[in-house]
């Protein structure tokens, strides 16, 4: 059984920590709020991110970024994308040689419109940054903390680490496969949040089944247009991090960024609704860089590009919605990757 540092302590952090624990993993759980160390090392709960599920008592936890990453053979990092730079910089000492790095984060950074993958190319030494791979895949935590059947992916160019990242995780209700594209699963995990806010718009706007089905249809043309441009292959679309975890996202009631959007169709503003979340919405942010690195890319994004106007010009979502449906009239493309 392998010594393992986590990384962030929000819902999907303390899960996979859980589960890694049950495993029989020796697992130290970093969380940057104090009081939620103490809590959870007092209760066994992390009441603010996943309450009513108690936790391994194998767990440790720990707000110290030295003692989650000292002497790990693994490490987990589950931090919302836009502060992951500051995490793994301030983590980086820390790392020895060898340590297997995963991250199960989904999100593309706004000042440099770069994924996790790329950010991590950029700040780690290279002998490191060889052991880095990616978890995603339709997943919510809660269902993965209470131990329902799920599927989904290590990603890593090296195909020993994402075989490490599949042993290690693996269990009897958590089934991990493993692929090589880990940009394409990175793209998949990340715009499927935007496209999971325009579905939320739909519903919230009372529109029926109809255009719900549209929209993961199209927008999974969308997130596989982007991702080919970015040297993705199309088969990850496909599979759990693209179609998988667009679908799971789009439907589920447990989406938060699917509430996002329904909050929207029901005539609130972004501002009311994020300030009564305590939870990351990573598709909000999102929405700004993934338009943003269309626009860069030359990629047609219809579905983003008016998520991307309601969020952060006030359209009105009804608005939004006619637009997407008048666009000049098209032929579908059987293949990904054309700009249909």
């Amino acid at each position: 059984m392998s010594n393992i540092g986590v990384i962030g302590a929000g819902s999907w952090g303390t899960t996979l920590a859980d589960l890694l624990a049950k495993k029989g993993h020796d697992v130290t759980l970093w969380a940057y709020e104090g009081d939620l160390v103490k809590e959870m090392a007092t209760t066994g709960i992390n009441s603010v991110f996943l309450p009513g599920i108690s936790l391994s008592p194998r767990l440790r936890f720990t707000n110290s970024l030295q003692e989650a990453a000292t002497g790990k053979e693994l490490i987990l990092f589950v931090a919302p994308t836009q502060v992951f730079r500051g995490v793994i910089s301030g983590t980086l000492p820390f790392i020895a040689e060898g340590t297997v790095l995963v991250n199960a984060a989904k999100g593309i950074e706004l000042d440099t419109l770069m994924t996790i993958s790329q950010i991590s190319a950029e700040l780690l030494p290279a002998a490191f940054y060889a052991n880095f791979s990616v978890l995603s895949g339709p997943s919510f935590a809660r269902e993965v903390a209470l131990e329902m059947p799920t599927a989904v992916v290590a990603a890593s160019p090296v195909a020993s680490i994402a075989q490490r990242v599949q042993e290690t995780f693996s269990t009897p209700w958590f089934r991990v496969y493993t692929n090589s594209d880990m940009v394409g699963v990175e793209l998949g995990g990340s715009i499927k949040n935007v496209i999971a806010i325009a579905a939320g718009i739909s519903d919230g706007l009372g529109l029926g089944y109809n255009p719900r089905a549209a929209l993961i249809t199209r927008g999974l043309a969308e997130i596989a247009r982007l991702g080919l441009a970015m040297g993705g292959q199309s088969a990850t679309f496909a599979g759990l991090a693209g179609m998988g975890d667009l679908v799971l996202t789009c439907t589920g009631d447990l989406s938060r960024n699917r509430t996002v959007g329904m909050q929207l169709g029901e005539g609130k503003k972004l501002a009311e609704i994020l300030a009564g979340m305590r939870m990351v919405a990573e598709g909000v942010k999102t929405t700004e860089s993934a338009y943003h690195l269309a626009q860069k890319l030359g990629v047609e994004m219809p579905i983003t590009e008016q998520v991307y106007r309601v969020l952060y010009e006030d359209k009105p979502p009804r608005q939004a919605v006619m637009d997407l449906m008048t666009r000049g009239l098209k032929a579908e493309g059987l293949e990904f990757g054309k700009n249909n």
